[in-house]
């Protein structure tokens, strides 16, 4: 079916595109054969080094430990960066220039900065300037990098989406009397969130994934960390790596699926769902209008 962004594609590009899938799958079938064979080579597929994935105590003494870590830094994380982002990108968008100009420059600043480069001065920062103990420090430094960080990235997803509507709808806002305030959170804001939505879970999953930097540089107990500890007293590197990479697929495919199914019923929700009238109902709107509530009869007013 032709659009006017999209031709169907005819036989020979039917077959070019035959080839062209048949050669990836054949790459990829290949590439996975050599992993294969030269884990194989190194004995890192023998069952000795995957029996402690079929025993509790790896998963209760570490995995499940680490993957509860990650779960609740991740948590904080985007629970305190998701309104911090709101507030910031609707600040960028703001009539008063001192608020428009710091809100600005707090976002670029936060967003040009690594956030393990947030993760590390947050933990110096707890370690001498506060009385947060050593067991907590990692937590609040990683989720303090992370909101940091991701505060920043999303003020400006909201910002775009925000710009993003068309003009009109602002402009109708303010034809009816509508203040800025109340056209931001009763118009713009209810429109914008459903085209921000693939990109808010994009950073949500950036959330998850970076509590791994947490567990690499500041010694938290997150899943990565988790797994080297499991690694070093069972010695199968390669298959630990493999079941946390297993682990945070489904994880974040879990987050996504959670994210499209929201997008799908904020869209269904969204769609016009007038009542159909009745004959009776119809009769008396006529009834009404000859008998002037909408003329000038019955003391109707005339407009």
């Amino acid at each position: 079916m032709s659009s006017v962004l999209y031709d169907t594609p005819g036989p020979r590009a039917r077959r070019r595109n035959l080839a062209l899938s048949v050669a990836f799958g054949v790459l990829v079938v290949l590439l996975l054969w050599w992993m294969w064979q030269k884990m194989d080579q190194k004995d890192q597929l023998t069952s000795a080094l995957w029996k402690p994935f079929t025993e509790s105590e790896a998963w209760t003494t570490y995995l499940l430990p680490g993957l509860a870590n990650t779960l609740k830094a991740a948590a904080l994380a985007m629970v305190i960066a998701l309104p911090l982002g709101a507030v910031f990108g609707i600040a960028r968008l703001s009539d008063h220039r001192w608020v428009r100009v710091a809100a600005g420059t707090m976002v670029e600043f936060f967003r040009a900065i690594p956030v393990l480069l947030l993760m590390l001065f947050a933990n110096e920062f707890y370690a001498r300037s506060t009385d947060v103990t050593s067991e907590d420090r990692p937590l609040y430094a990683v989720v303090t990098g992370l909101v940091l960080y991701n505060a920043a990235v999303l003020a400006e997803v909201v910002r775009a989406g925000i710009l993003a509507l068309p003009k009109g709808q602002t402009e109708a806002a303010y034809a009816i009397g509508l203040r800025k305030g109340q056209t931001m959170s009763s118009i713009l804001l209810p429109q914008a969130v459903t085209a921000m939505l693939p990109a808010i879970v994009s950073q949500l999953v950036v959330i998850v994934k970076d509590t791994a930097l947490g567990g690499v540089m500041i010694g938290f107990t997150e899943l990565l960390n988790s797994r080297g500890t499991l690694a070093a007293n069972y010695a199968n590197v390669i298959p630990s790596f493999i079941v946390v990479a297993v682990m945070f697929i489904v994880l974040n495919f879990l987050l996504t699926s959670f994210a499209s199914w929201l997008e799908q019923r904020l869209r269904r929700s969204k769609r016009s769902t007038g009542a159909v009238l009745g004959a009776e109902k119809v009769d008396d709107l006529n009834a009404a209008e000859v008998g002037g509530s909408y003329g000038t009869g019955a003391g109707g007013a005339s407009f």
